[in-house]
């Protein structure tokens, strides 16, 4: 695998069984997933993996996947920032937490018939920055006061 150039093997064992994975010793990195779903698991994790792959579909969210990173490179783990299949939409807060990671893989637009519009763009292996009206896009052109808006009575002054 070295002389192909493999850089990483990805859960190579199932997660029930990766205690094997203790004390073993490989020249080339493995990365943790199913193993792993957030920061707290990271403590549990065998000496044998390199790498844990954050995915927010497993972490529940944008916030918790910040918080697994931060704690992963504090351990001294290198990250991965993988993803299911999944639209565009999806992918872009995986984007924030993909920068700096040493690893990333979020084709999950790629593999879908139809992605939304405006969708990620990609070119080759890199992902252009995000396009307004992707991700909160909906705000954009808001032309009423907010003296218009309907406001519970509470709000009201």
């Amino acid at each position: 695998m070295i002389d192909l150039r493999v850089d990483l093997l990805e859960q190579p064992l199932p997660a029930h069984e990766d205690g094997d994975l203790n004390g073993f010793s490989s020249a080339i990195l493995i990365a943790a997933d199913e193993s792993i779903h957030v920061a707290a698991d990271l403590d549990s994790l065998p000496d044998g993996y390199g790498v844990v792959n954050i995915k927010l579909d497993k972490t529940g969210g944008l916030t918790e996947a910040l918080k697994m990173k931060i704690e992963a490179e504090r351990m001294g783990f290198q990250v991965m920032v993988g993803c299911m299949v999944g639209s565009s939409l999806a992918m872009a807060p995986a984007a924030l937490v993909a920068q700096g990671a040493h690893f990333v893989d979020l084709d999950g637009p790629i593999m879908l018939d139809r992605d939304r519009k405006p969708g990620l763009t990609y070119d080759k292996w890199r992902i252009e920055p995000v396009e307004p009206g992707l991700w909160g896009g909906g705000v954009q052109g808001l032309s009423a006061d907010i003296e218009e808006l309907p406001l519970p009575h509470e709000y009201r002054h």
